[in-house]
């Protein structure tokens, strides 16, 4: 059997999704296999990601969520790229040890800066000193970046992430990886297509847009499986989580600020959370949150608060956490999971005219958590019909913010992270080759059958 393997990582698909509306996946399935998978806790991008890079737990390669909590800065920071932040040989390098001379290419993977690929291509824009944002990505070899672009076009960032965010994206990055595919120089190649993140957030899963964002993915995925397929390299499908209906945020920052815990910075461009002065704050992502306490006495009172507030299902502490695999360093002392139909929004502040000027803008390394709102346009001339006149004050050079986006985030109907008890909510395996195991597979145990 050849070993060569391409592996398709389609964000948000559940285990369940695969049906006569995903032909291209439902093929692969019917002539390999397709298992269930039970991610780790949080069920997150990076933490998946990491999971499945080294076949092990968050404890142990330490990505901990999206973003977390740096101690010694007193910083939240949030979707870091170095590969100096993963503990562990990743997926290539076990490749590498049965066979020393085979190459391998990550696109679009998380922790891609730096790490030990032969080939890496990740996002990362341009951020130049007047204050603009433009696409552009990161590659290493370096020459790879402008081969890439002077062949498809720039890389489309804000239909990566924002508003705007839609197919454009993994088609370009489907692009990206068929021309890899077709120079036929590496064994091993890793992609990425985050298709379903968008319209799975804004609409849900079950929603007439999920639907066709599913059907839309479908068929990037079909042309990467038929490319691979011709080239005679094996293909494997796989997912790191899986969505579910929400419609119901929680601020738990804002619980932890009416009770005196949380502190915030009165500036110029609003209200600052100050994490270091705080006692306790929560670092919130989809249904899952850290809870960073920084007086230990005071852990028993945050936990019981939060505990008993609405929308949280239960807060994981001590034990708990070392069972799950999340008691690393950078873990917070406690990990939130929300109730079902709930998700754990970041707003910390009680006012709006208080809110920081980054609140309506797509401004994920700003912010102190994860704002899926940064997915919603702003109703009216606020939104869309903004964009013209903020694009005709940037031509002239004048300094002015995107803000364009919804700060209210209610309208969000898909989100992720809980523990899934059931495959509808469980992310999935497909292979191009048969597969036996026990279901649902732990994540940190899908390594091994890809090698």
């Amino acid at each position: 059997m050849n070993k060569s393997l391409l592996i398709i990582n389609i964000a948000g698909l559940g285990a369940e999704a695969i049906t006569s509306a995903t032909p291209n996946l439902l093929g692969l399935s019917e002539v390999g296999g397709r298992l269930a998978v039970q991610p780790p806790v949080p069920a997150l991008t990076s933490v998946s990601q990491a999971t499945l890079l080294t076949g092990t737990r968050p404890v142990q390669h330490g990505i901990v969520a999206n973003g977390w909590y740096f101690r010694e800065l007193a910083e939240v920071l949030n979707w870091q790229r170095s590969a100096r932040l993963l503990t562990g040989a990743p997926l290539w390098e076990a490749f590498r040890e049965r066979d020393p001379g085979v190459r391998c290419a990550n696109l679009f993977w998380r922790y891609a800066t730096h790490a030990s690929a032969d080939l890496n291509v990740t996002e990362r824009p341009t951020y130049w000193a007047d204050g603009r944002k433009s696409p552009d990505i990161y590659t290493e070899p370096s020459t790879v970046r402008d081969e890439l672009v002077e062949r498809l076009g720039p890389f489309p960032l804000f239909r990566f992430w924002g508003p705007a965010a839609d197919i454009t994206s993994s088609r370009w990055i489907a692009d990206a990886t068929l021309h890899v595919l077709g120079q036929q120089q590496y064994g091993v190649i890793l992609t990425y297509l985050p298709h379903l993140d968008y319209d799975h957030q804004r609409y849900g899963p079950e929603s007439p847009q999920g639907s066709a964002a599913l059907q839309a993915v479908d068929r990037e995925a079909g042309r990467l499986i038929d490319a691979a397929q011709a080239a005679g390299l094996r293909v494997a499908v796989l997912s790191d989580y899986a969505f579910e209906k929400v419609s119901q945020p929680v601020y738990l920052n804002r619980v932890l600020r009416a009770a005196g815990w949380l502190q915030v910075q009165r500036a110029e461009n609003g209200e600052l959370l100050e994490p270091g002065a705080s006692t306790a704050f929560a670092v919130c992502d989809q249904q899952v949150a850290h809870i960073y306490v920084n007086k230990r006495s005071a852990v028993g009172e945050v936990r019981k608060l939060l505990a008993n507030t609405d929308g949280v299902e239960r807060v994981m502490h001590g034990e708990e956490m070392r069972e799950a695999g999340i008691d690393h360093a950078r873990a917070g002392e406690m990990l939130a999971l929300a109730a079902p139909d709930h998700w754990f929004a970041y707003p910390y502040w009680l006012e709006e005219r208080l809110a920081p000027d980054f609140a309506g803008c797509v401004a994920i390394h700003d912010k102190p958590g994860f704002d899926p709102a940064e997915l919603l346009w702003t109703p009216g001339w606020q939104g869309k019909l903004k964009v013209g006149w903020r694009l005709v004050q940037k031509s002239l050079g004048l300094r002015a913010p995107f803000d364009l986006i919804r700060r209210d985030p209610t309208p969000i109907r898909g989100a992720h992270g809980r523990v899934p008890t059931t495959d509808a909510n469980r992310p999935v395996l497909i292979t191009s080759w048969p597969i036996e195991a026990t279901q649902p597979v732990p994540m940190e145990s899908v390594r091994a059958l890809l090698i």
